[in-house]
Parts: C-alpha cells; structure tokens; sequence
C-alpha cells in the first residue's frame, strides 16, 4: 500500500511540475512586509471583537516562503533595484531600472514572454511610469528620467497598461519631443480615462487606462490613485484594473500580468497605520478578482504574490495592548487629514480656534471623540496647532510633506493602536511570498527576491 500510495504521490508531482502556466498574474505589495499583511488580519479580527486574524486571501494560499530583498549596491534596496529584480531576477544598483550594474539592459519576464506572443499587461496605484511597472518594460540609469522611461513604455508593444499616468509627459529639454499621451496613441494605445469607459473598448488592440483627470490635462504631470481609504465614488482602483486587464488579455491564449499595490509604500513612508491597513485590503481584494480567473483555470493558471520590500519598520506593539480596531476611527489618509486642515485654517484664519480644531479632531481622527486624549497629549496637539498654525514643523516623507497638527494627530491615533514604527524609509526586513496554480511549488521556504522571476518563467516552459 505504501509503494501504490508513494507511486501516486510521485505521479502527481511529475503532473504538477510538467504543467505549464499559461496565464500568469503577479502581484506586487510595495512595502509589504510581513508585518503589513499581519496587521491587516488582526485588524479585521478587531472589528469583530476577536483577538487573533481573518486571513486574508492572499495568505491562505497554499504555498508561501520569505524573500531576502538586499540590491546590488545597498543591503536595503530601494524600489527601482528592487523592482528591476523581480522582473528579470538580476540584482542592481539602487535607482537603476532594468538594467545590470555595468549598464547593460535586464530583460524583464514579461519582455520575454511577449516575444513568445503573450499578452502582457502592467499595472498599479502609483504612476505607470514609477519604478516597479517601469522596471518590467524600460531601461534607464536612473529611476527619474520619467520621460524616458515613458517613451520605453510606448514603444514597448505590451498590450495593456492601467494605474496613474506619466510623471512627465512632456519632455522640458526638447520642446519638439511628442507628449508621451500622443506618443502612445501614435503607437497603437487606447487612451481611457475610467473603468466604464474601458468596458467599452475592450476589443481594441493596446490599451491605456489612467484617470480621466490625467487626459484632461496631459502635460500635466500625473499622481497616484486615491489611497483606499480616500477614494470617493468613481475612482479608480485596483480590482477595476485588473477586471479590465483580464477581458482585455483574455483574447490571447496566454498572458502575464503585474499588478502592484503602489501606495502600500506610500502609506509607509508617512507611518499612517489606518492607511497602511486599508492599502493592504485593496491590495487583497484586487487579488481576489485573478483568483475568480485562476477557479475557472485552476490547471492553467499561477499566482505570485510578493512585495519588493518593507516600509517603514511597522511593528505591532509599543509597551501596550494592541488595540487595532482604533485605527477604525481614521477617516482618512494623513494626507487628506493635513489637505483638511489646512483648509480649516484658510477658511477660518486667525479666528479658527482649538475648541472647533478639536471638533475637527473628533469627526477625522476619534480623538477628543472615541479615543480620549490626556491632558499631557492635548498639550502635544495643540503645540502642534501653533506650529500648523505658523507654518511650521510639518512632516516631509518621500511622498508627502504633512502639516504639523496632521503629523501628530496621525501619530496619536497610531499609538493607541498599539502601532510602531521605525523609520520612514525603507527596511532590510525579509518579505512574505504566497502562491498558487500551476507551479506553485516552487515558491516556498527561504529565497532570495532574485530567485522569484526565473521560477515564474520556469513555469511557462
């Protein structure tokens, strides 16, 4: 009985590994480390009065390992070395897209696959020219010739491109270069500016979906998508993108796309645990959407989920209970918090007082409200105020530059969460690595970030 059952066992791992994927979806957490996606779940078992964790999708995958993220150049990589990478699995320098430290170009999977006939698309909540979609399709010294590396985007033939626009559209040292929106429509791309309106040109050739305000505006240098806990009716997200990018690439017999939750990271840099949180379920539920795909397909399909590093050294305790259902109270991003604020103080000028800040407070944040706040802390906030007040002391991250007041309140909150953090950069700490479909297997246990794209690509063969 042993050898028929050791024989079967043996039978279907020779089945598993001669399958091939042919539909390959990678998904990318900027910044997402493993205690990113931890508090996600102990949040959501919060909001239920449980302590422990809902899983998250991703994360009941059922294979998954850790990733060593160290560059060529840095023992913490930033994301363009980090991105580059994962694409092509050859480490580089910081601040190099696609390329080796020599200079010479580092093809990305998806590079190769298109020139097999695949579909590719790429994807994310950050502009589509930004380190890790550039990585997959562009060569360039350094990560901020935007322009560029937008015309590599153009000229790339990949089928389908969504999430911000161009960082750059216009090229200020050469006043006859093409805006790249006209580039790319000169390259064969449809331009559409909202998920209703690519609904309806699903049948074109090459697409490119960004938000509408970007079109309206193309020499206007384009920013992120909303972060998650910001977004209004109408804005585009990530599961939308990828719906969009699986009818759009399903006329291909095969295709492979990269799908990143850009501002994950964003959200790390400024230290804003209810953001953070919420970046990480968008990220999921955009997960979900390829997992639909994959139950239709389960003998054709791989999911790679991973993140090119973490963000901000997000620790889960400091010296208190964890109290993560706080963090519900956060209305919104610090940045939208700070934006508010400051508008306050121009609407009201000098007559603004702390008793209407606190109210303010309350309705955004809990504080003065559901969360109470000490003598000692109201002290904290409102020397914050003065200083919002003058101008003074805000919070500069890579991403935002926050007023003072915002910083503070954003701090409070994250405290009596139980949240900590250690930087508002980038950390050496290992990453998570979950899979599943077609080749799955490969991805578990200690790895290097340099072994994820040939395994990928093994598992097309």
């Amino acid at each position: 009985m042993k050898r028929v059952l050791l024989s079967a066992w043996l039978l279907c791992l020779a089945v598993a590994i001669m399958a091939q994927a042919k539909y390959v979806f990678f998904f990318i957490g900027d910044g997402m480390g493993p205690n990113q996606v931890l508090t996600a779940e102990m949040y959501q078992a919060a909001l239920k009065g449980e302590n422990g964790r809902v899983p998250l999708l991703m994360t009941q995958f059922p294979y998954s390992g850790q990733a060593a993220t160290f560059s060529a150049s840095d023992g913490i990589t930033d994301s363009a070395a980090a991105g580059t990478c994962l694409a092509s699995g050859k480490k580089t320098n910081n601040g190099m897209i696609g390329q080796t430290p020599d200079g010479a170009p580092a093809y990305s999977v998806a590079s190769d696959l298109k020139k097999e006939g695949w579909g590719i698309g790429i994807m994310s909540t950050v502009p589509v020219d930004h380190a890790t979609p550039a990585s997959h399709y562009a060569h360039a010294e350094k990560r901020s010739n935007y322009y560029l590396i937008g015309t590599h985007l153009a000229e790339s033939d990949f089928d389908f491109f969504g999430g911000g626009g161009f960082q750059r559209p216009v090229n200020k040292d050469d006043a006859a270069a093409p805006n790249l929106y006209d580039l790319c429509k000169k390259n064969g791309y449809t331009l559409v500016g909202s998920y209703a309106e690519a609904q309806k040109n699903l049948k074109k050739k090459k697409m490119l979906l960004v938000p509408q305000v970007n079109l309206d505006n193309p020499n206007k240098g384009a920013e992120a998508l909303p972060y998650a806990i910001d977004q209004q009716e109408g804005d585009l997200n990530l599961a939308q993108i990828v719906d969009v990018a699986i009818q759009h690439l399903s006329k291909h017999d095969r295709f492979f796309m990269m799908a990143e939750g850009g501002k994950i990271d964003y959200a790390g840099h400024g230290n804003d645990g209810a953001t953070n949180i919420q970046e990480v379920l968008d990220f999921d539920r955009a997960i979900q959407v390829a997992y639909r795909f994959y139950e239709q397909h389960p003998d054709e399909t791989l999911i790679v989920v991973t993140a090119d590093h973490e963000t901000g050294g997000m620790a889960l305790g400091n010296n208190q209970p964890l109290r993560l259902e706080r963090l519900a109270h956060q209305k919104c991003s610090s940045d939208t918090l700070s934006d508010r604020l400051t508008a306050l103080c121009q609407q009201y000028a000098e007559q603004l007082t702390w008793e209407q800040v606190k109210a303010f407070l309350a309705a955004n944040t809990g504080l003065f409200g559901e969360l109470s706040v000490a003598a000692e802390e109201e002290a904290v906030l409102q020397e914050a105020f003065s200083n919002m007040m003058r101008q003074q002391e805000s919070l500069k991250t890579l991403y935002a530059d926050i007023n003072a007041l915002a910083a503070k309140a954003k701090e409070l909150v994250n405290y009596k969460a139980g949240l900590g953090w250690t930087t508002h950069s980038h950390t050496a700490t290992a990453v998570p690595v979950f899979a599943v479909g077609v080749g799955a297997e490969r991805f578990t246990g200690w790895m290097d970030n340099s072994d994820i794209a040939p395994r990928i690509y093994q598992a097309t063969r």
